[in-house]
């Protein structure tokens, strides 16, 4: 069973930066996925940031050259380095754990709250 706990969501000015943390626990181990999405009020949930277990990297158009995803093996610790915000990225934010082998198994995260505004 794999457990994921963000943490970091806050208020922030436009322009401003924020790091999300997702802390995993349990085994991880094959082939699997992790990524970050984000959830508005009355939007559906969509990928914002994804890393596959070879170290591949995938962003939303939206984001892109703007978040940075990467991982702390050690620390079995995932983050979100968001940058240059705006209030379009008001959102909860999830982290997710996708088994793909063996499997398939998903897990999520409880969300964290990220609100851009001055």
């Amino acid at each position: 069973q794999v457990q994921l706990v963000e943490s970091g969501g806050t208020l922030v000015q436009p322009g401003g930066s924020l790091r999300l943390s997702c802390a995993v626990s349990g085994r991880i181990f094959g082939i699997y996925a992790m990524g970050w999405y984000r959830q508005a009020p009355g939007d559906q949930r969509e990928l914002v940031a994804g890393m596959t277990s070879g170290g591949s990297t995938n962003y939303a158009d939206s984001v892109k050259g703007r978040f940075t995803i990467s991982r702390d093996n050690a620390k079995n610790t995932v983050y979100l380095q968001m940058n240059s915000m705006n209030s379009e990225d008001t959102a909860v934010y999830y982290c997710n754990y996708r088994q793909i082998v063996p499997g398939p198994n998903n897990y999520w995260g409880q969300g964290t709250q990220v609100t851009v505004s001055s």
